[in-house]
């Protein structure tokens, strides 16, 4: 808290008291960062709200005259860019400002960082300065977070003696009443001056049009709402804090999660949209509150407020009124003197307090409920063959929790089940009332959207259900307390629910595999088999499921009314021993609307297929937790994949990842046993690969295997090929590739190639550490010039690497250590200017360098300071084959800074017309080089074919006593060959094609002469140069 801080207490009544109150303190002048804290934080929202309403207005008084308003509201809160994007929106900024920030946003989705930690950034701040610097604005904030935030890091020019204001609150994404407000003053560090009124000031009429002023803040959330009377959402509001209020600890009933389905239940939300609106207000109606606080209110408000309401605990005794909503907690059999329920009632909850037998309900207690809509007891008595609230016509939600049927009542029962036709929502928790789940009640639910069953059947019971409930949408059975038969027919129990979106399962134990005709449910959006422990595969699943989970430790205490996954809160997280979960295989194959994955505490799943589903970031610290055991991961067809946050602490024994995110991309698996982790992606996007290089980094250095492509042609197909130890099959060699579409195979193969214009084709067998770039990459230049990702993987893991028709500038990163790299095939890529920058070195395991079709590169290396006492001096020493095609651009091939190479066996170049030297000295090299020049002890072959300008192989001297055949056509300028040295007796010497004009004009010494080369052989079909001149006249 700021020692400057000034606490400013006033009494208002309404929302525009308030608003002028606040005025007040702006005209003051004295402060420039005001937090209002409403009443004990209930309202401050409205308030807000209004003041940006209502200043406009007040334009003739100086002090509330701002050139510019800005609104932020933030109150569902993600981060600090968050606010900053927000404010450039209000302020209208170019749209250059919003790409950076989504351009930074996709980044750290890529990056793998968390989302709540994205902070400003400094250039959009720079821009939001320059825009305000010379304007009076004035800023209202509704901050969603926890803590107060420094909106000047965002650009906001916010300074004591100057003219601008910032009024803000905490408004987080619930309705807050706090009693102590000393906690939020200390969380205040920039604030000037604190204001707040006093919840317990308020009568109740003044509440309640405070609460309807409170409620409308909720409209702009949500477009399905917008037409909504606001009466509407205050009820649903007031409803809500009535189950806050009146919920106890003796049922563990979840009240509060089934608000959804009362508001519709109670008839305070009608219609064809009911459902709908229903679902929205559930997200954006949330009470937090303190118990004491809202207490205090309630009790000396409630019998007023309208609807009126009546909670009634512990000694409470009842006094009859026009109540519409109930809620009793009584430690006796007469319900605290209640003989009847109001006939207003449309909602009653009654819970017992007694730990011995239930009690039992008085006679005539529903004998005059016409209304009642929405019915809920605990702990209750009565009989189940013809229970008294049978006559309850507009009965539409049904909730019984630890009830019992009473036995002292006639067991004749003639009653006729009115309020089954009418029932929207049944609810039986531990209360095994087999009347009410026979087949011929079950005929009479034909409204029936939900059912929910707790501790009384197990999964089979969805045989029953078989033609049945034509209108069902949410069905849970759940933590049966034993096990049930299941019938042969169990692969059609989901035949008919065409209309079902929530599937819950939970603790069904037995439960050994999951009916096939669940694919059937084309509704379905949320499955959840949570404690399903005998459950060994799941699969088969459609398309529209949206939410999955599957907890090893068991079912959440608490469920969700919408698709979202139950809250963390909720779920049991045990670290007992749960190895009797046997699930050993998930696919969520072709879930095309997936957003929520919760996967905990599975000890033998084996494979993870979530290939097809549109998920973005696969978490393996928050979405899939505590699956040792996993060895194969699937996310083929993942387009909008952005990040895989794992390691290998997370899945020691992961053996085998495949990533495709090209879309609509399908492949079969692969049945092998890998002994090592092998990752095989196709990404189309290069930031991917930073969660690539996360999981392989976190290996040792030669425990993970990898083939990775950047591309997004769909030419091609995915096969898997692996080696005779990790197969199922028979297959002799190992990698996943991609077979590219060949261009010019047909042609080549009719009609052959000339002899000097043939070259050799690129390497075929790819390493165990592969990579290769492609058409259609997206933001390869900027991934390869960071510190980490495809740049780092390619400078310190890849073996072989293959790069083709991408239009980037560089292709190698701004490393220098190549110390893995085998092989490197780079061909038809336009703009590459160098293939390796300038600060490269170390090349010690390079055996073939295979070069084609590069316009306007200079340099296949660039030069650099490579050579000092500890420097690189063993660089090209496996250098096989130097083969480059077509690079008109080519200055020089390789800066030479070592005196060897001592494993080069072929040199073929071809049509590289500006070339004047293969090798040239580097900045720095050996003094060894000029005197004794550079060593080729393995050289056998050079072919050089269209290379007009080349003057020299090598600047120096180049020695190749090992030389068998040089063949030379179109080098005009060459004026030296390599050094060979005589050759003894019975030594054949090297054989040479050369032009007649080239062979003539070559230098000699005394060391260096044509005898030492077998007789050149000159073209049979050679011709002089013609003139350069124009023969045109």
């Amino acid at each position: 808290m700021s020692s400057d801080l000034e606490e400013w207490p006033f009494y208002a009544d309404d929302v525009d008291v308030a608003t002028e109150k606040l005025f007040d303190v702006i005209q003051l002048g004295y402060w420039r960062v005001i937090c209002f804290d409403g009443w004990n934080g209930f309202g401050a929202s409205a308030v807000l709200t209004s003041v940006a309403a209502v200043l406009p207005s007040r334009r003739t008084t100086p002090e509330l005259c701002f050139d510019k308003i800005i609104f932020v509201d933030c109150s569902k809160w993600k981060n600090r860019r968050g606010v900053q994007r927000a404010i450039a929106e209000e302020l209208q900024l170019d749209r250059s400002v919003m790409t950076i920030l989504d351009k930074q946003d996709e980044d750290d989705d890529f990056q793998g960082h968390d989302e709540s930690l994205r902070h400003e950034i400094y250039s959009v701040s720079q821009v939001i300065d320059r825009t305000l610097r010379d304007v009076k604005f004035m800023m209202i904030f509704l901050n969603g977070s926890d803590d107060e935030v420094d909106v000047g890091l965002m650009g906001i020019p916010l300074t004591r003696y100057g003219n601008n204001v910032m009024l803000w609150t905490f408004s987080r994404s619930c309705l807050t009443m706090h009693q102590d407000r000393s906690e939020v003053a200390k969380k205040l560090r920039y604030t000037q001056v604190f204001c707040h009124c006093s919840i317990e000031d308020l009568r109740s009429f003044q509440f309640l049009g405070l609460l309807h002023q409170e409620a409308a803040t909720v409209v702009p959330c949500n477009t399905c709402i917008l037409d909504i009377d606001q009466a509407i959402i205050g009820g649903c509001c007031l409803y809500e804090l009535f189950l806050h209020y009146n919920f106890h600890n003796v049922s563990k009933f979840g009240w509060v999660s089934h608000a959804s389905n009362y508001w519709i239940c109670d008839a305070i939300i009608q219609g064809d949209k009911a459902r709908d609106i229903s679902n929205a207000l559930y997200r954006e109606i949330n009470w937090k509150c303190d118990a004491s606080l809202l207490q205090d209110v309630l009790t000396k408000s409630m019998k007023q407020l309208e609807p009126r309401f009546l909670v009634i605990k512990d000694d409470d005794v009842y006094e009859e009124g026009p109540y519409r909503w109930i809620s009793v907690t009584s430690r006796d059999a007469e319900v605290h003197a209640m003989k009847t329920i109001p006939a207003t009632a449309s909602s009653f909850f009654l819970a017992f307090e007694i730990s011995k037998h239930p009690t039992a309900l008085p006679d005539g207690f529903f004998d005059h409920c016409s209304k009642l809509g929405v019915l809920v007891l605990y702990c209750c008595s009565f009989s189940f063959a013809s229970p008294s609230f049978l006559k309850c016509r507009s009965l539409r939600f049904l909730g019984l929790d630890h009830c019992t049927d009473d036995e002292t009542i006639g067991r004749e029962n003639h009653a006729v089940w009115l309020c089954l036709n009418s029932l929207w929502v049944l609810d039986l928790r531990y209360t095994d009332w087999n009347e009410i789940l026979s087949k011929e009640m079950l005929n009479l639910m034909k409204n029936i959207r939900e059912l929910n069953i707790e501790g009384v059947r197990g999964w089979q019971y969805t045989a029953e259900l078989q033609g049945r409930l034509p209108n069902l949408q949410r069905l849970r059975i759940i933590k049966p307390t034993c096990q049930w038969k299941t019938s042969e027919d169990v692969d059609n129990y989901f035949m008919d629910k065409k209309s079902m979106e929530i599937l819950d399962l939970s603790g069904n134990c037995d439960m050994k595999i999951l009916p096939t005709s669940l694919s059937k449910a084309g509704s379905l959006r949320m499955l959840v088999l949570d404690g399903c422990d005998e459950l060994e595969s799941v699969g088969g699943l459609p398309p529209s499921l949206e939410s999955f989970s599957f907890n090893g430790y068991g079912a959440a205490a608490q469920w969700t009314q919408t698709v979202e996954l139950p809250l963390e809160q909720f779920r049991p997280s045990r670290t007992t021993d749960n190895k009797d979960v046997r699930i050993s295989k998930i696919s969520l194959a072709g879930c095309t609307q997936l957003e929520n994955l919760y996967l905990c505490g599975l000890p033998n799943l084996v494979e993870l297929d979530l290939s097809g589903t549109p998920i973005k970031i696969l978490d393996f610290k928050t979405m899939v937790v505590q699956t040792p055991k996993l060895k194969r991961l699937f996310l083929i067809g993942c387009k909008h994949l952005r990040a895989i946050k794992i390691l290998y602490e997370s899945v020691p024994d992961l053996k085998l990842m495949c990533v495709d995110t090209r879309p609509g991309v399908v492949c079969p698996r692969p049945s092998i046993k890998p002994t090592r982790l092998q990752v095989h992606a196709v990404v189309v996007d290069a930031r991917l690969t930073h969660s690539l290089w996360n999981l392989i980094s976190s290996y040792r250095q030669d425990d993970a295997h990898f083939n990775i492509h950047v591309t997004s042609s769909p030419d091609g197909i995915i096969q898997y090929e692996i080696t005779s130890k990790d197969m199922i099959g028979t297959s002799d060699q190992e990698s996943l590739h991609l077979i590219p579409k060949d261009q010019y195979g047909e042609v080549l193969g009719m009609v052959g190639a000339a002899p000097m214009q043939a070259f050799p084709q690129p390497p075929s067998t790819k390493s165990n550490r592969h990579v290769e770039i492609a058409e259609g990459s997206f933001d390869v230049e900027t991934k390869l010039g960071r510190a980490l990702g495809l740049g780092h993987l390619m400078e310190h893991y890849v073996e072989s690497l293959h790069v083709h028709d991408v239009s980037v500038r560089t292709i190698a990163p701004q490393g220098h250590w190549w110390g893995k790299l085998r092989w490197c095939c780079m061909e038809r890529c336009p703009k590459v200017d160098t293939v390796f920058p300038g600060n490269s070195f170390t090349f010690t395991a390079l055996e073939t360098l295979w070069v084609s079709d590069l316009l306007m590169a200079r340099s296949i290396l660039s030069k650099g300071s490579r050579f000092y006492p500890y420097g690189d001096i063993k660089s090209f020493q496996n250098l096989q084959h130097l083969q480059l095609r077509s690079c008109p651009s080519l200055q020089f091939v390789l800066p030479l800074w070592v005196s060897s190479f001592p494993s080069l066996e072929t040199l073929h170049i071809i049509h590289c017309g500006n070339l004047s030297h293969i090798f040239i000295l580097d900045e720095e090299y050996r003094e060894e080089i000029t005197t004794r020049g550079v060593q080729f002890p393995k050289l056998t072959t050079i072919q050089l074919h269209d290379l007009p300008n080349l003057q020299q192989i090598c600047e120096v001297k180049m020695v190749a006593p090992a030389l068998k055949s040089i063949k030379i056509r179109g080098c005009w300028s060459l004026r030296r060959l390599p050094s060979v040295g005589a050759r003894g007796n019975g030594k054949k010497k090297p054989a040479i094609e050369i032009e007649k004009d080239v062979w003539d004009a070559l230098e000699w010494d005394a060391r260096h002469r044509p005898a030492h080369f077998e007789a050149p052989v000159h073209s049979c079909y050679y011709k002089e140069k013609l003139p350069r001149v124009s023969v045109l006249r």
